[in-house]
């Protein structure tokens, strides 16, 4: 399907703009960003390929945005659209032009998928960096369980089953609903859903990488891929500490930040207990960012069935997080 041609916001549109006031962080957002380069990464999406030409990529990727920063719904998203002139300026939709409806916002979403909504925020952080924002003095990692959109399958009586490693085997009792989420046990309490992986930037708090994985999946397991290899410390708690992980970090020369995990055979020195002190509040700026996903963003449980839908929500929303907070600490270009 071809695109439509959508022509620049004419004098009208400004007159009215300027007449009722526009979103300065929207403005300041839509010039800090080369979208030129945005737009070549997602203008291959289409939504079929039969009937009238579509809406440009990059003006559906920036209403996909919008709705992560106003926790809209797809119905929601229309209906700002129609009603707020800043998101039509922010788009780029003169006042003359249809709005996208909420079918079409839909079908975009999912024709985008994972691996765009990678690329795009690999992008999208690529720029970020080349202002100098991001100081790379160390990355913080963390993870945290979000609770499946369906209801939890029935759990058996008793211990969860365990699979050869000791862990909950939770592929054994799946959902038909969502067979992609899984079981977790945190703190003597199970869960049923996924788990969120983030590595963020320690000055700047930008997310730099953010894995999604079945609930089940230990924190240790992606830990590395959280690791850019560019930054000067890592920081985590007990939970990524291995004798592999150590060795990975002084071999690339980066400063090992992990807490230190005791054994019942090798238990913790005091030396141990106060570095992890240390390390545990210089790594706490990470919790914050988790109630700003699930409390402000909109995902205190995830919002959709399957991995690969909600690996797309996630990888929207750690964009637009970035976005408003680099644009939180920049003046707009002249």
């Amino acid at each position: 399907m071809s695109e439509r041609k959508i022509g620049q916001l004419s004098f009208a549109d400004k007159m009215v703009a300027d007449a009722t006031g526009g979103n300065e962080t929207l403005e300041r957002i839509a010039a800090m960003v080369d979208w030129a380069v945005v737009g070549e990464l997602v203008s291959p999406i289409r939504a079929g390929v039969m009937g009238a030409p579509g809406y440009p990529s990059v003006m559906l990727f920036k209403a996909l945005l919008l709705q992560r920063w106003y926790n809209l719904s797809d119905p929601g998203l229309e209906e700002a659209l129609r009603d707020r002139l800043s998101f039509r300026s922010f788009v780029g939709l003169p006042l003359h032009e249809a709005i996208p409806d909420h079918s079409t916002i839909w079908r975009f979403r999912e024709a985008m998928g994972r691996d765009v909504s990678d690329r795009v925020f690999a992008e999208i952080g690529r720029q970020i960096e080349g202002s100098g924002f991001v100081m790379k003095e160390g990355t913080l990692i963390d993870a945290s369980l979000i609770p499946a959109a369906v209801n939890p399958p029935k759990r058996p009586e008793g211990p969860m089953p365990e699979d050869e490693t000791g862990r909950a085997a939770s592929k054994l009792i799946p959902s038909e609903l969502d067979p992609d989420a899984a079981w977790a046990k945190k703190e003597g309490e199970y869960h049923f859903g996924y788990k969120l992986h983030i590595g963020m930037d320690k000055a700047s708090r930008i997310i730099r990488r953010l894995i999604l994985t079945p609930g089940n999946i230990n924190e240790s397991q992606v830990a590395d891929a959280l690791i850019c290899g560019d930054e000067k410390a890592a920081y985590a708690d007990k939970a990524y500490d291995s004798h592999a992980r150590r060795r990975s970090l002084k071999q690339k020369g980066i400063r090992n930040g992990i807490m230190r995990r005791g054994h019942h055979r090798r238990p913790l020195t005091p030396a141990d207990i106060r570095r992890n002190k240390r390390i545990s509040k210089l790594r706490a700026p990470i919790e914050p960012l988790f109630s700003l996903i699930k409390n402000v963003y909109g995902f205190t449980r995830a919002r959709y069935r399957g991995l690969k839908r909600n690996a797309c929500a996630f990888q929207l929303a750690a964009t637009a997080m970035n976005l408003k907070r680099w644009a939180s600490h920049q003046t707009c270009p002249a």
